[in-house]
């Protein structure tokens, strides 16, 4: 007899249903899982033994094979453990083969029966969604996966919980989904002491999720005013939560069941590697790039990270995926994210500081920028000096507007752009100036006669490539939302041509 679990492997943000294949016949003693498995499933069996020796469950003198299905696919990870027990548990008797047919689970085994949590709660329940099958997890796990509310989900702490409710002796009740995550503390725009250039630059940034670049010397306040990004971004939309949320759960970040609504914000090291920033490593899994999808991803020091790392950015910025390639499948991850950069003018970086001196000047600036390729720094939006602050500024009483001020400003201006790309391209999923397709911001962004030649001016000055043009367009159209203008005139223009202005000659 061949019975028959279910189960899920995942293949970048997806899940993909596997079939758990058991089969107890005559033969030498032995316990093999077939399949593709990795090392962590290979150890399933021993994992598997000893758990049914903690519920006094004797495994028969006979040859136990267990397939996972379809065998070229591989499967990676300790969520195997919970389906290969019940697949073995049916093939014995012992749970009811018709019962199982319509359960998918997913949970590590310890060695005493407890079911440990997993990774991937969430897609996997959208996996059993599709295929209209209850889920199965562990309890830690049952909170997040319960966000999908179509699928009924049980969330056991023992093995010995889950024969129970499959053999009907012990129903277990559904889980209810968790809570949603408060936004964490962050400072007040008012906490940063002048810069108000840059603050307004942040608070475009935001309201078109342009991607910003700040170059400054070291204590200006770059870092400062970028960890105040995500305060002034407006609550993700449910279906924008979810899908942040998805990557996440594959990560293994999503904690106590409980889905964030807020912008994520991720700054990894200038030290980080290919892998860690855009995926891949073991198990192809996602970057920080990915991690950020619909929320900030800030890069400090960005010409202290490897020009190799820099470059693998240009093609996820302008498609908003990533795509792993491994040598037995392509693993695609979402990443639309708003890129933040932060660097000093030069290594020393007080290149431009009168009272302090650089031997190397002035060519250890353009050297020191250089390491930002040309079509990198095209791809950003805004980019802008950041001076140092002077100690008079220090004295003065916090000024301008709070970041609740500017986030309501900013949510406005998301809320036109919503309406007006669901009007002109409602099933592109665009929703951002940023993301605006040129042909639709001809349409939007059409600058008057004055704006027209102002740019024409400005593209043969600066060198304003066609990517570079359709920015400004798209910042001049943030601007002019943020002005609650119908159209954009030559003032908007000339704002977003100043945040264009070349760091190197």
């Amino acid at each position: 007899m061949v019975a028959i679990a279910y189960t899920v492997a995942f293949q970048g943000v997806e899940g993909r249903l596997v079939e758990v294949q058991a089969s107890v016949a005559a033969g030498l003693p032995s316990f093999a899982i077939v399949g593709l498995p990795d090392k962590a499933v290979s150890e399933a069996r021993e994992r598997v033994r000893a758990a049914f020796n903690a519920l006094s469950i004797a495994l028969p003198s006979r040859k136990i094979t267990v397939n996972l299905s379809p065998a070229d696919l591989p499967k990676e990870g300790s969520h195997f453990d919970l389906p290969i027990a019940l697949s073995v548990l049916s093939a014995l008797d012992m749970v009811p083969a018709e019962t199982l047919a319509r359960v998918l689970s997913l949970g590590e085994l310890s060695l005493d029966g407890r079911l440990v949590p997993v990774a991937g709660a969430l897609p996997a329940a959208m996996t059993a969604a599709i295929d209209a099958r209850d889920l199965i997890c562990p309890a830690e796990c049952g909170a997040e996966a319960a966000w999908v509310a179509s699928v009924p989900v049980f969330a056991p702490a023992r093995l010995k919980q889950v024969i129970d409710h499959l053999c009907d002796r012990s129903p277990l009740s559904r889980s209810t989904q968790g809570e949603a995550v408060a936004s964490p503390l962050t400072g007040d725009l008012r906490d940063v002491k002048g810069q108000e250039r840059a603050k307004r630059a942040l608070e475009v940034a935001a309201a078109g999720r342009h991607h910003l670049l700040m170059v400054g010397p070291p204590g200006a306040g770059k870092s400062m005013l970028a960890s105040r990004l995500p305060g002034l971004l407006p609550p993700l939309e449910p279906a924008e939560a979810l899908s942040s949320s998805t990557i996440h759960s594959i990560a293994g970040l999503l904690k106590d069941g409980g889905i964030p609504r807020h912008a994520p914000f991720r700054d990894p090291h200038h030290t980080a590697s290919m892998a860690a920033i855009v995926g891949g490593g073991r198990g192809a899994r996602p970057g920080e790039i990915s991690l950020a999808h619909h929320g900030v991803l800030f890069m400090d020091e960005l010409p202290e990270f490897s020009r190799q790392v820099l470059d693998t950015l240009r093609q996820p910025i302008e498609t908003g995926e990533v795509v792993v390639a491994r040598a037995n499948a392509h693993i695609r991850y979402p990443c639309r994210f708003l890129l933040v950069a932060a660097a000093n003018p030069c290594r020393c970086g007080y290149l431009a500081e009168p009272a302090r001196s650089c031997n190397r000047a002035p060519g250890c600036g353009p050297d020191y920028l250089g390491r930002i390729s040309g079509p990198l720094m095209d791809r950003f939006d805004l980019r802008l000096e950041v001076p140092a602050v002077k100690l008079d500024d220090l004295d003065l009483p916090s000024a301008g507007d709070s970041t609740a001020e500017t986030a309501a400003r900013v949510a406005a201006a998301r809320s036109v752009q919503r309406a007006r790309f669901a009007r002109l391209a409602p099933d592109s999923g665009v929703s951002c100036n940023a993301d605006a397709p040129p042909p639709i911001l001809e349409q939007i962004a059409a600058p008057d006669a004055d704006g027209r030649a102002l740019i024409r001016r400005a593209a043969e000055k600066l060198g304003l490539t066609a990517r570079g043009y359709h920015r400004v367009l798209r910042s001049a159209r943030s601007i002019a939302d943020l002005d609650e203008s119908e159209k954009v005139h030559s003032q908007h223009l000339a704002e977003a041509i100043s945040y264009r202005l070349p760091f190197m000659p």
